[in-house]
């Protein structure tokens, strides 16, 4: 069942001369504590209504009705229930009303007495809330506003207690016979005038809560103004980063506002690694009658407490840096440094600068220690620094950290030039290597066209041989050519993939016939093909994965002697990939060339250049082609003459692909060629 009556209303209805007043849940909660002490100091009282919006706001008083069911005679608390709060009869009862009762916007507490009655009944004011911090929420709830009223007058205090009997009985018709009872007392006690409501309670209360409300609110000030003060000096800190580059020019901008916003006797800002020796102070801000650390050499390496704060790469303090041993933050205790003095008996640092706390905060990036920041106060003061202090100090670290990577990446510029020029003259280089592989083919050329054409009685078996050697320069030269532009037209992103769903054994078999067709005339080893038929389809452009199957059985072969073997093999590598290997016996690779061997024109020695030939486009083509395939290629080997195996992946179809995929273009099983080679 649910009422959507308000009590407060009724109650208004039938008192119209009453007038209600605006409280606020702080007020409400030192008013409703104070009613229930008055009740536990045993005034005598023999009713109590309590009433809760929620199960959770009940349960925070439990406790407390626990004692006053000991000394009222009949207790009511009710609430909506969002646990296991129920209708019972125990030491009190408790009546759990509908969540959409009226009931559920409102706040009553109503005590009746022979010596004593008040009665207190607020409904809640809607103010939307749109945090979810919870220390928001908690400073919302204590804000919460409600309408109602509060009076001790005996008439309204008992009409207030029938209106809520009334509810209590619709909610629990068994206790119609006890509240029956209690509607009798409350006839009787209409009668009684007096009322000995003793204030203290209440104006205790009161001045409890209003202490409270006055401290929480300097509390609130005094973080709004440390998050003002941090805002400003990032901000001071961030302004002076926009206006340069210059580390030097930025550390002299936030020592400064550092140090008067710390008011500290000293601060320093410096730069330093975390194998540095020492470090020279240029930047200082101090406080009066402090002497100055301006080009002083400051000990590090010997600095345990600079020691600590490379350890543990964040901020190390010491309240008393005059004790001796120190004991620092973990509990370590050590000997303060000791620092050369002009005379012939070392001086200790702290002792020498007069430091008595001592702040060391590292100014980070990616785990590198690139300065310092840190804070002195001298003298016999002690100074303990809260979390507002090392946060912000924290803040500024990172401010200057940015500023100083900035800075590197201005200052790394020029390097980057000489970087760009020498990678010129390396083009220039290689374009110069390619030239010779052009010019080499050419004179071969010529010179057999030349002997052709001055030679008309030449023997057919030579006049054969001069072609065959001009056919196959100019092979060599086309090829060339071909990649050249090949590995142009992939670097620059101008190809156009045709993915389709190709199973890889079709491949594996054009790119076998393609090797063996263009070296027909040369001995090739033994060349095994091992690709299951279960394996599923691959989505690729079949015309680009022949290439680099091509180019890879290419290179095994040009360095596999005839006597070798060749193997291709495929397998699933996880549920998306499919893994192809291209193993050889061959001259092998050396292991720290593994990655190198896809470098554009990459060649091995001189030797081995002149007996294998190539220009070293080969492997970079076959990476461009599968990266831009989806997959990515690498190579293994166990050194020279052990072989090597070359690997690459590409995706498979996956099933809702497989459906909408197009169908291979194929013509009597071999893929058609829609590009010009």
């Amino acid at each position: 069942m649910s009422n959507s009556t308000s009590i407060l209303e009724d109650l208004l209805q039938a008192l119209p001369n009453l007038r209600t007043q605006l409280y606020f849940k702080s007020s409400l909660t030192a008013l409703s504590h104070a009613m229930e002490d008055q009740v536990l100091a045993g005034v005598g009282s023999s009713l109590v209504i309590a009433s809760f919006q929620r199960e959770r706001f009940y349960r925070q008083e439990a406790h407390r009705y626990l004692r006053i069911s000991e000394q009222a005679e009949q207790v009511y608390v009710l609430a909506a229930p969002e646990t296991d709060f129920a209708n019972r009869s125990d030491q009190y009862e408790t009546i759990a009303f509908a969540p959409t009762d009226a009931l559920a916007q409102e706040w009553h507490l109503v005590v009746v007495g022979a010596r004593y009655a008040a009665c207190l009944l607020c409904r809640e004011k809607q103010v939307p809330v749109s945090t979810t911090d919870s220390t928001m929420q908690l400073a919302t709830d204590q804000a919460r506003r409600f309408e109602g009223i509060w009076t001790f007058d005996r008439q309204t205090v008992c009409m207030a207690a029938e209106l809520l009997l009334d509810r209590i009985v619709a909610y629990r018709p068994e206790l119609a016979t006890k509240i029956a009872q209690a509607k009798n007392q409350l006839q009787i006690d209409r009668g009684i005038r007096a009322n000995d409501a003793d204030p203290e309670p209440f104006a205790e209360r009161l001045v409890t809560y209003l202490q409270a409300g006055q401290y929480k609110l300097l509390k609130a000030y005094r973080s709004i103004a440390a998050k003002e003060r941090k805002e400003r000096l990032v901000n001071s800190i961030t302004a002076a980063i926009r206006r340069s580059l210059n580390p030097e020019e930025i550390f002299a901008v936030a020592v400064q506002e550092l140090g008067q916003a710390l008011r500290g006797c000293r601060c320093l800002i410096y730069r330093c690694k975390a194998t540095d020796e020492a470090a020279t102070i240029q930047h200082e801000s101090l406080g009066a009658a402090v002497d100055s650390l301006i080009g002083q050499k400051w000990l590090l390496r010997e600095n345990p407490l600079f020691q600590a704060v490379v350890e543990q790469q964040e901020s190390v303090y010491l309240a008393d840096a005059q004790a001796n041993p120190w004991v620092l933050e973990d509990g370590r205790t050590v000997l303060p440094p000791r620092s050369s003095a002009t005379d012939d008996q070392p001086e200790s640092l702290v002792q020498r600068w007069t430091i008595a706390s001592w702040l060391m905060v590292p100014v980070m990036h990616q785990n590198r220690l690139l300065g310092m920041v840190e804070l002195h106060t001298c003298g016999g003061t002690l100074h303990e620094w809260t979390e507002a202090e090392l946060g912000l100090v924290d803040a500024i670290a990172a401010q200057i950290g940015v500023a100083l990577i900035q800075a590197e990446a201005y200052a790394n510029l020029e390097d980057l030039n000489q970087q760009l020029a020498a990678l010129d003259l390396t083009r220039s280089n290689l374009i110069a290597i390619t030239g010779h592989e052009l010019r080499t083919p050419l004179s071969t050329i010529q010179v057999c066209l030349e002997s052709l054409s001055s030679e008309p009685d030449m023997p057919h078996e030579l006049r054969q041989i001069m072609l065959q050697s001009a056919l196959s320069d100019t092979e060599r030269m086309r090829k060339l050519v071909q990649d050249f532009l090949t590995l142009s037209q992939l670097e620059s992103g101008r190809v156009q993939w045709h993915l389709e769903s190709l199973p890889l054994q079709e491949c594996v078999d054009l790119a076998l016939s393609s090797i063996r067709t263009r070296q027909r005339h040369s001995d090739l080893p033994e060349i095994t093909a091992q690709v299951p038929p279960e394996l599923p389809l691959v989505q690729t452009d079949g015309e680009w994965l022949v290439e680099v199957l091509s180019k890879l059985l290419d290179n095994a072969c040009k360095f596999t002697a005839p006597q070798g073997r060749v193997v291709i093999q495929a397998h699933q590598n996880g549920g998306k990939m499919l893994e192809v290997t291209v193993a050889d016996t061959g001259r092998g690779i050396e292991p720290n060339r593994l990655e190198t061997v896809f470098d554009r024109f990459y060649q091995e020695e001189g030797a081995l250049r002149r007996t294998a030939g190539g220009t070293g486009l080969g492997l970079a083509i076959c990476r461009q082609i599968v990266t831009g395939l989806g997959g990515r290629i690498w190579a293994e080997s166990d050194g020279k003459d052990q072989g090597s195996k070359f690997h690459f992946t590409v995706p498979i179809v996956h099933n809702g692909a497989a459906e909408k995929a197009p169908k291979a273009r194929t013509e009597r099983g071999k893929i058609v060629r829609t590009r010009s080679r």
